[in-house]
C-alpha cells in the first residue's frame, strides 16, 4: 500500500496520505494544519483523493479538515462520535493553542467500531481505541500489516490522558487488548514522531511494553 507521511504545523503531527496503487484512489488522514503542503504532496503523487479520514478531535489532527474538504469536495469520515464534544470545542481549542481560529467541525460521516471503509481496492478495519480521547479510532490495513494510530501510541510512548476526558487506564487497555493482538509485525504510523512496529512496543515500550505488564 503505497503511503506518504507529511508532517505538518508546529506539533509536527503525522499527516498521511494514503492510497490504491491500482485506482489511485487516495484518503487524506488526520490533516492537522498546512493544507498547503497537504496539497502539494497529493499533486507529487500524483492522486486523487476522495476523502478524509480523522483518527480523533485534536486541533492538531483535524485543523485543515474543513479547509481541504471545501477545496476538494470531498467528506470528512470519522472520528466515532465520542469526539463530538472536541470537535465542538475547536474554537477554544484554537485560543488555547494560539493558532488560527478553526470553527467547530461536524463531521460527514462518524465511524462506529469494526466497520470497513474502502479507499479503490484497500480495506481499512475501524478500532474504537480510547483513552487519549474517549472517540479515537485506529485504522488497520490488515492484508498490508500497517497501522495508522494517532496519538494511542509512539515509538517509545503512548498518549497523553490529562485532556479533557482522557483516560488512562482505558488507553492501556487499547494498546494490550486492542492493538497488540492485530499481530507483532503490523508497522504502525502515529500521530507524532517515527514509525515503529507493534512488537516492538509490545517488548521494549516502558509504558505497556515488557515488564509494564
Amino acid at each position: 500500500m503505497p503511503y506518504r507521511i507529511v508532517p505538518v504545523t508546529a506539533f509536527e503531527q503525522n499527516c498521511t496520505l494514503l492510497w490504491c496503487a491500482e485506482t489511485q484512489d487516495a484518503a487524506i488522514v488526520d490533516p492537522g494544519g498546512d493544507p498547503e503542503r497537504i496539497r502539494q504532496a497529493l499533486g507529487a503523487a500524483h492522486v486523487t483523493p476522495s476523502r478524509i479520514l480523522l483518527t480523533h478531535g485534536h486541533i492538531d489532527h483535524v485543523g485543515a479538515a474543513q479547509v481541504l474538504a471545501s477545496e476538494l469536495r470531498i467528506p470528512i469520515i470519522g472520528p466515532h462520535p465520542e469526539d463530538a464534544f472536541l470537535l465542538d470545542s475547536l474554537p477554544l481549542q484554537s485560543q488555547m493553542f494560539g493558532v488560527p481560529r478553526v470553527d467547530p467541525l461536524i463531521p460527514d460521516r462518524w465511524l462506529a467500531a469494526d466497520e470497513t471503509i474502502e479507499v479503490g481496492q484497500l480495506r481499512l478495519r475501524v478500532i474504537h481505541c480510547p483513552g487519549h480521547t474517549p472517540g479515537h479510532v485506529v485504522l488497520v490495513a490488515a492484508e498490508e500489516r500497517l497501522a495508522l494510530v494517532g496519538d494511542v501510541l509512539f515509538a517509545g510512548s503512548i498518549g497523553r490522558t490529562d485532556f479533557p476526558r482522557g483516560d488512562h487506564r482505558a488507553l492501556l487497555e487499547s494498546i494490550r487488548d486492542r492493538l497488540f493482538p492485530l499481530g507483532d509485525d503490523i508497522r504502525f504510523i502515529p500521530g507524532h514522531g517515527p514509525m515503529s512496529t507493534f512488537g516492538e512496543e509490545r517488548r521494549s515500550n516502558p509504558f505497556v511494553g515488557g515488564n509494564a505488564f
